[in-house]
């Protein structure tokens, strides 16, 4: 389990974040950088930094799918045997069960080996396509949508999941969770503050110099500017792309957002979707969604769903829906 690092010195040890100030501080957990601003008012800064970070680090133990051993490859490799699993492990897992059921199947982590079959089994960056990876011998050379609805099944009293035969990443939903969770340690501390991990981030209240958040929207191509800078206050946001897992296998590029309908890469002509909604883990959940609705069919969807949502399209253009102007104070087109 890894704790935070990169921690600021302090001179207001034991009392609040004074007006006008923040308190700045990162480390990395779930293959991120997580920034964390605390706002003035916020008691307590450095001790706070650290219980967000130890949040982060027990929701990756518990989660991740590159460690054998963490609770949800272990209840993965139990299949439709019951697996005892961590109270953050189970919650993820339930989340990522309702939210497969209310975005009626569009959202579904039994992705795990459909990305292994693909040779993403490494966290790190894959450069925007430039890496080249041999996928495992023998696998299969598509991956035909035959899934039924997913049903967890969940003992409370024992705090035990049964995944079923078909293996789950909660890559998909996990670091908004993280984010919510660490903000609800935080709430009592901080009437203002900013979590962002990897493009999934909350902004409590309002920022330092008394006016919304500011968050710029990264350049999907890898520019040093951004695309487009939202203004946000007691809202999430989450951006789903393809920037950075991005990668060529048996010489065909392919990325890590599986479309349940045909088990293959979808978004196509997309490149990143941004979400604004009330919590982090539905913001990454509903952009994931609308990303694999692919350049044909984003905009329909995210007005029939009221999403407030922008993206960025292949061909470099870049577009929002109704409900996402309000949100947007400066784009770079």
């Amino acid at each position: 389990m890894s704790s935070p690092t990169s921690i600021p010195s302090l001179s207001w040890a034991d009392t609040a974040v004074p007006s006008g100030q923040s308190w700045d501080g990162s480390f990395r957990s779930m293959a991120s950088r997580v920034n964390v601003s605390l706002g003035p008012g916020t008691t307590r800064p450095e001790l706070l930094f650290a219980e967000i970070g130890s949040v982060f680090a027990q929701v990756e133990a518990e989660c991740t799918r590159f460690d054998r051993t963490s609770d949800l490859m272990r209840a993965n490799a139990a299949t439709d045997e019951w697996c005892r699993v961590g109270s953050y492990c189970y919650r993820a897992l339930e989340e990522a069960a309702h939210a497969h059921q209310f975005t009626g199947g569009l959202f579904d982590p039994r992705v795990l080996s459909t990305l292994q079959q693909l040779g993403y089994v490494h966290s790190l960056p894959f450069a925007a396509g430039r890496v080249e990876v041999s996928a495992p011998e023998g696998r299969a050379s598509s991956q035909p949508a035959t899934h039924a609805p997913w049903q967890l099944v969940t003992d409370p009293a024992e705090r035990s999941v049964r995944i079923g035969p078909i293996p789950v990443d909660l890559g998909g939903i996990g670091k908004g969770l993280a984010v919510r969770w660490a903000l609800e340690r935080a709430a009592q501390h901080s009437p203002s503050l900013l979590i962002e991990a990897g493009g999934d981030c909350f902004l409590r209240g309002m920022s330092p110099d008394g006016a919304a958040w500011q968050v710029g929207v990264e350049d999907p191509q890898g520019g040093d500017k951004p695309i487009a800078v939202l203004a946000l206050s007691d809202l999430a946001c989450a951006t789903s792309s393809i920037r950075l897992r991005q990668w060529r296998v048996d010489g065909a590029t392919v990325h890590h957002l599986i479309d349940p309908r045909t088990g293959t890469p979808g978004g196509t002509g997309i490149l990143a979707v941004t979400v604004v909604a009330r919590d982090p883990a539905e913001a990454e959940v509903w952009s994931k969604v609308l990303f694999l609705q692919g350049m044909s069919g984003i905009a329909a969807t995210a007005e029939r769903l009221g999403l407030a949502a922008l993206w960025a399209g292949a061909d470099g253009s870049l577009a929002m829906s109704s409900t996402m102007h309000p949100f947007v104070i400066w784009t770079a087109s």
